[in-house]
């Protein structure tokens, strides 16, 4: 790496702080620490880190308001680090923004791999691309501008995708009408290791339905062909 990567460590545990300040440093991370949600937006908005590991539970918001303030803003990787095991508490960081979920006790291992994938989503979808424009009908996709823009009874919008987000919708862009199986999927946007967590893509397809479909409970342009992936079709 030409400098460190900078990660905002968000967790009311000084034992977890400490920990995750010793070994994220000793992996070279540039390790900033905040121990409130308050804390890690005034963290995040004057230091600018590459990804953030975010604990639900602390003191003065709960982590899904502190990843809707990022979000506010901010496109930067979200992995959430929780002892909150429940599957909705999963579905709600996700949809707020959050762009990956470890559980708590977690493997140092897992996390920097979590860590390493986010990053490297984040920096493909910030990357140069082809000036290509895949128009939907109700949405258009800019692959050069990294943009999508939906259209809407009051005009345009420009539509905030997470990194994750757009990882999925750029690989269904880039072969507009053609089915793309879930493993490639997986394996482009989280890594290698991924290749067969489809629970993790049945969330992200659900989220892109919600802000790009007309009638998200009834998709025509973001389609589920069961059992092996996703199609993106133009104008159905």
């Amino acid at each position: 790496m030409s400098s460190p990567v900078r990660v905002l460590v968000v967790d009311d545990d000084p034992q977890i702080l400490r920990a995750l300040r010793i070994n994220l440093a000793a992996h070279g991370y540039d390790v900033q620490l905040a121990d409130t949600g308050s804390g890690a937006l005034r963290a995040a908005a004057d230091g600018r880190p590459d990804v953030v590991v975010l604990d639900l539970g602390l003191p003065d918001l709960d982590g899904t308001e502190v990843v809707e303030g990022l979000r506010g803003w901010s496109s930067v990787p979200i992995v959430v680090l929780s002892a909150r095991t429940d599957a909705g508490d999963k579905v709600r960081a996700l949809d707020a923004g959050a762009d990956d979920y470890v559980t708590k006790p977690f493997g140092m291992a897992e996390l920097l791999a979590r860590l390493r994938a986010a990053v490297r989503r984040a920096a493909v979808s910030g990357a140069d691309g082809g000036e290509a424009v895949v128009d939907a009908g109700a949405f258009r996709v800019d692959l050069a501008a990294k943009q999508v823009v939906r259209r809407a009874a009051g005009g345009e919008v420009v539509v905030h995708l997470t990194p994750t987000e757009w990882g999925i919708l750029e690989m269904l862009a880039r072969h507009p009408g053609r089915l793309v199986a879930q493993r490639d999927i997986l394996r482009e946007v989280w890594g290698p290791g991924y290749a067969t967590e489809t629970n993790y893509l049945r969330v992200y397809l659900a989220q892109l339905r919600r802000k790009l479909e007309p009638e998200p409970a009834r998709p025509v342009h973001l389609l589920t062909e069961p059992g092996m992936g996703y199609r993106l079709v133009l104008d159905p």
